[in-house]
């Protein structure tokens, strides 16, 4: 697989770290693990713990001049990110809430960020073995078991009978949320909404089996930046509400903006903004 990347020699290490977590991982799925609240009350379980060291440890060893920003260990202060030129940005195990719940909707999500951009993620499901990985000007894929990488693409459009489709959370929404969907609908016909956990919203955008990802509810950075830059690298985009391109500054919330993630393409771009905004 390496050889696909010699641009960036980091990403198939990067890859065979978050497979790693996921093995770590999977011991605890679907088994009496005991679930305790952080300080935000959101859940958090010994399998996010074991995967966090696991990756911490490994992408030290890679580079250790490179810092370290993990879900699990965000309590760095913003003078000291401010400094940070390039980084990592890490959710040891995105969807914990639907890991608790016994389903497959978890992913280890693993991104490089440099000057508050995303250079590359990785995407990882520890249940199938399933890997998106990609980034702006490099490409996306989709890495299944026992086969060869897949290049994947956005869809500009749905096909002819086909519905516009858009991805939502399942467990998170908003009456702004509500309102853009039903201005959408407005606009673009009947819409097919498929709501599932994790990053794999950005991720099936991203291999054309949806339209669009509106976001306004919140998420933090580490929820979205592995999943954006393989969006980005399947010919993708996200979007602040301003229209401006969705980055990483060293910002004293780690809490996102709320964000459109689509198509680069897409001709109904404009309307979503101005949805979005209104």
């Amino acid at each position: 697989m390496s050889e696909l990347f010699l641009g960036h020699p980091f990403i198939a290490p990067v890859i065979e770290l978050a497979r790693q977590a996921g093995e770590v991982i999977l011991p605890y799925w679907r088994a009496d693990v005991a679930v305790t609240s952080k300080a935000d009350d959101s859940p958090v379980t010994a399998a996010d713990l074991a995967a966090h060291h696991l990756i911490l440890a490994g992408l030290t060893a890679l580079d250790p001049s490179i810092p370290v920003l993990s879900e699990e260990d965000a309590d760095i202060d913003q003078s000291v990110r401010a400094g940070w030129q390039r980084w990592w940005l890490v959710d040891p195990l995105d969807g914990t809430k639907e890991f608790i719940s016994g389903s497959e909707e978890f992913t280890v999500n693993i991104a490089l960020i440099e000057q508050g951009r995303v250079v590359f993620g990785v995407v990882s499901m520890p249940t199938n073995g399933r890997c998106y990985f990609g980034g702006a000007g490099l490409g996306a894929w989709r890495s299944d078991v026992n086969e060869a990488p897949k290049q994947i693409q956005v869809r500009e459009a749905p096909a002819a009978g086909e519905s516009f489709t858009v991805v939502a959370s399942r467990r998170h929404t908003s009456a702004e949320q509500e309102r853009l969907l039903g201005g959408l609908s407005e606009g673009l016909g009947a819409l097919k909404l498929t709501n599932i956990g994790s990053s794999l919203k950005f991720c099936l955008l991203a291999e054309g089996s949806a339209d669009c990802y509106p976001r306004l509810a919140p998420t933090s950075q580490w929820d979205t930046a592995a999943a954006q830059g393989v969006l980005e690298g399947a010919g993708g985009e996200v979007l602040e509400l301003s229209g401006e391109p969705f980055s990483y500054p060293a910002r004293a919330s780690l809490l996102n903006p709320f964000f459109l993630a689509l198509p680069a393409k897409a001709a109904w771009r404009e309307r979503l903004l101005t949805l979005a905004r209104s």
